[in-house]
């Protein structure tokens, strides 16, 4: 399982501070997240913090 996040990013930052995981990173025009690294929170918390922090709502499900 994993999330990604679309075109829709007004790079703000926000994401980034709020992954357990570190795998939310600046990629070349919009912030990415690292399917490798990913556990939409399993573990840490009850929903994925970047979701729910993000202004946007830009984050989505990878679609596999």
């Amino acid at each position: 399982m994993a999330l990604k996040i679309d075109e829709d990013c007004i790079n703000c930052d926000v994401c980034e501070d709020k992954c357990p995981n570190k795998a939310i990173f600046q990629g070349v025009s919009i912030y990415e997240i690292d399917p490798k690294l990913c556990t939409e929170c399993i573990g840490h918390f009850d929903e994925p913090q970047c979701v729910v922090f993000c202004p946007v709502d830009c984050i989505e499900k990878l679609e596999e």
